[in-house]
């Protein structure tokens, strides 16, 4: 029972749990809404929630789809925390990068073949890295709070796309940004193909081949670098790194830039997919940058846990697409969705419930270590 205990309440099997639990939570709360709304339709509905990701192999392939900004967006929240900032910023350096990559996609048709698309892709990357370093040098050299900058660099980023886009890239007829050539979109690596259906392919391309890679980087750099392991010192306390010799002020403006940077590709990823996905000018924040945010808290901020909650988000938003053919108004599925969504942030809850129940078996092992009588008939207690 001992090394049951021990087992479950270690880091890796604490985590996996907790965000079981966090999703259990979430689809629980999903079902109550959908018998509220409409009981006698609400068990068919909830089941195409659970399997309409894998009804059919476009289904399939747009999960995929769908996963790959959020994976991008995700990394970058999950970057920032481990690092001891908060990343809110991710909208705007998702759309920042965005523009980036179709201002290249649209105007530099002199790139040849796949010169293109991987000119837009690092473009895209510095664009979304230079709207994360801003409120990392305000962080790091005059003390202000990484929260409020970020969240001014995304309105900011949000109206100077807008701007830009209309008297750059503009399509009238559409109130939307022009489409790119065909280089500059990604290539799709035969992944259409083997996502479709009789009659239509998915959008499935490379894109979600370059988001778990990045996944992969991440975790490489968090864990195994000396490069991740002074990032990490840093937020865990910048005076105790400052004593170790670390830069502090210095890694808290790489993070800020990588983590900008990885939104601003997730940008790039979506809109270079060749789905005829647009910038639309519209005095809206993307999405993408703040369902990042519950990415990053479903996976604990690994970034290879990312990858997975980033892949479960879009199953569930794929499901939820399906759950129009019993008759749900569309309201009702982003209701849904978004309350599994949210329900994720419970998994840093529910990782400390766990943790205090590892802790309590501890304590009483150890009780009962000190209270048994030794081999001389006296207690542990006794022989201190």
């Amino acid at each position: 029972m001992k090394e049951l205990r021990r087992i479950l309440t270690g880091n890796g099997a604490s985590s996996f749990i907790s965000s079981l639990m966090a999703i259990a939570v979430g689809l629980l709360a999903g079902l109550l809404i959908l018998l509220v709304s409409d009981s006698s339709r609400a068990p068919g509905a909830f089941f195409t929630i659970l399997t309409g990701g894998f009804s059919d192999r476009k289904s399939m392939g747009q999960v995929l789809y769908f996963a790959t900004p959020i994976i991008m967006t995700g990394l970058s929240v999950g970057f920032a925390n481990r690092t001891g900032l908060f990343n809110i910023g991710v909208s705007g350096q998702f759309i920042t990068g965005a523009y980036a990559a179709i201002f290249i996609g649209v105007k530099w048709t002199f790139l040849p073949g796949p010169l293109h698309w991987i000119t837009a892709l690092l473009f895209a990357a510095l664009a979304g890295a230079l709207w994360g370093v801003i409120p990392g040098l305000l962080k790091a050299y005059r003390n202000v709070n990484e929260v409020i900058a970020c969240i001014m660099m995304n309105y900011l980023g949000m109206y100077l796309v807008n701007f830009l886009i209309t008297k750059t890239v503009f399509n009238p007829l559409t109130n939307q940004s022009q489409r790119v050539a065909g280089n500059a979109n990604l290539p799709k690596m035969g992944l259409d193909q083997v996502f479709k259906t009789a009659n239509s392919s998915s959008s499935v391309g490379s894109g979600i081949v370059i988001a778990v890679l990045a996944g992969v980087l991440v975790y490489i750099i968090i864990e195994k670098t000396k490069f991740g392991y002074e990032l990490k010192a840093c937020g865990l306390g910048k005076d105790a790194a400052r004593y170790a010799g670390i830069a502090e002020n210095r890694g808290t403006v790489l993070s800020m830039a990588i983590a900008g940077g990885l939104s601003g590709l997730g940008g790039a990823l979506l809109y270079l997919a060749g789905s005829g996905t647009a910038i639309s000018v519209v005095d809206v924040l993307a999405a993408e940058g703040f369902n990042g945010i519950p990415v990053a808290l479903l996976g604990l901020n690994n970034p290879l846990g990312i990858v997975f909650s980033g892949l479960f988000i879009a199953y569930l938003t794929v499901g939820g697409f399906n759950m129009q053919l019993f008759g749900f108004a569309n309201e009702v599925i982003e209701i849904i969705t978004a309350v599994i969504i949210y329900f994720s942030a419970f998994a840093l809850l529910f990782r400390g419930f766990i943790a205090a129940l590892g802790d309590k078996g501890k304590s009483g092992a150890n009780a009962d270590s000190e209270g048994s009588p030794g081999p001389d008939g006296v207690k542990g207690a006794d022989l201190r």
